[in-house]
């Protein structure tokens, strides 16, 4: 994949050291990041962490980005090694997000539906923070930020099979760990 023109000439203009450039691509780009880094690691102030080592890696690695993929992709690349680093320096698990548990529980709740709802989301919350972060980060690329499974593998730098493998076990994980809501009504 080329970059387009715009994105090209704003790249290249990191690259001569363009101040305006790398604000630019901060602006364009600071959201999304830091919405990355927040459902990895569930905590604001690790996520500004995450998003301020995000952007200083790829203030210090712009000359080595060549274009062959888009600088989304080469973003995303940087904010999940940022989220494996500061979970290496954690170790622990943090909540992930209360969005992915509302797309599995988008139904319309009635006034007293709201506690179970609550309660539900929290039991999804809890089996999603237990998995493996390669589990995990699939689980966020794929349902917070809609990738494609080519777009996540490129990003992982994995075959689209192994995506396809990772959201698999992560699935049956969930699946066998949010058994005892079966019947659950929400």
């Amino acid at each position: 994949m080329v970059l387009e023109g715009t994105e090209r000439e704003l790249v290249a203009a990191c690259q001569r050291g363009d101040c305006d450039a790398f604000r630019a691509v901060f602006e364009l780009h600071k959201d999304r990041v830091y919405s990355i880094a927040l459902r990895f690691a569930g905590d604001a102030a690790t996520a500004m962490d995450i998003a301020q080592d995000t952007f200083l890696k790829l203030f210090s690695c712009i000359g080595n980005f060549r274009g062959q993929a888009t600088l989304d992709t080469f973003l995303y690349r940087l904010v999940v090694n940022s989220c494996f680093d500061q979970k290496r320096k954690d170790r622990r698990l943090l909540p992930l997000v209360d969005e992915w548990a509302a797309k599995l529980l988008a139904r319309d709740a009635g006034p007293g539906e709201e506690l179970l709802r609550s309660e539900v989301a929290a039991n999804v919350r809890e089996a999603v923070e237990k998995l493996a972060p390669e589990l995990r980060m699939v689980i966020v690329l794929r349902y917070t930020e809609g990738l494609a499974y080519e777009e996540i593998a490129e990003v992982l730098g994995c075959s689209a099979g192994t995506v396809a493998s990772r959201l698999n076990r992560a699935h049956k994980v969930l699946e066998r760990r949010l058994r005892h809501l079966e019947g659950t009504h929400v």
